[in-house]
């Protein structure tokens, strides 16, 4: 069986901006996105099966109660994000190392649940000011909505140490690299 990579942060310390330059830079790694369930609407261009598999909250719930899922979470009433156990399988047997890209709370289940099977990683920003500063910066929410992840961000900060590698992303270029050497040892073992 493949190996699978769990990476989670606080919204706005670059983890995205970080799987996609492994994905895109290193294809020799073979990463492929873990397509998670969702109950929310499409936004913009996401496509079912591509970035998410759409489905309706009475269906989510449904799935829950078959136990279909690895992790799932009600991140409010009704929308529900989770991942299917059936869809990693089915990636992870196509040869493909499958990439996690989850909330602090998934990223633990997905590791007590695949063991050494998996590498976790958090990414951590320089501090919450910087963070709040990013957040800001980007320009797509609300005073309130960012009020909320910097709330989120200082709970999720106190679970880095649960994780099996933490990249400080101080400098991008340098925890790009991090990241990279990271995921090629563990790979590599």
């Amino acid at each position: 069986m493949n190996k699978l990579l769990i990476f989670s942060a606080p919204s706005g310390s670059g983890k995205s901006t970080i799987i996609k330059h492994l994905m895109t830079v290193h294809p020799e790694l073979r990463l492929a996105f873990s397509i998670s369930c969702t109950s929310r609407e499409p936004r913009g261009e996401e496509r079912n099966g591509v970035e998410y598999f759409f489905i309706s909250a009475e269906e989510f719930r449904q799935r829950i109660a078959n136990d279909e899922f690895l992790e799932y979470e009600e991140v409010y009433k009704d929308r529900f994000y989770g991942t299917l156990k059936s869809q990693v399988e089915r990636q992870s047997a196509a040869g493909q190392t499958v990439v996690f890209d989850v909330d602090v709370n998934g990223g633990c289940r997905l590791k007590e649940y695949f063991g050494s099977r998996a590498m976790s990683i958090f990414i951590m920003p320089p501090s919450i000011e910087i963070l709040r500063e990013r957040l800001e910066k980007r320009g797509t929410d609300s005073a309130e909505v960012i009020a909320d992840r910097i709330a989120r961000a200082e709970y999720e900060l106190s679970a880095a140490n649960r994780f099996d590698k933490v990249i400080v992303n101080d400098d991008l270029e340098q925890a790009k690299q991090d990241t990279f050497e990271a995921v090629k040892d563990f790979l590599d073992k």
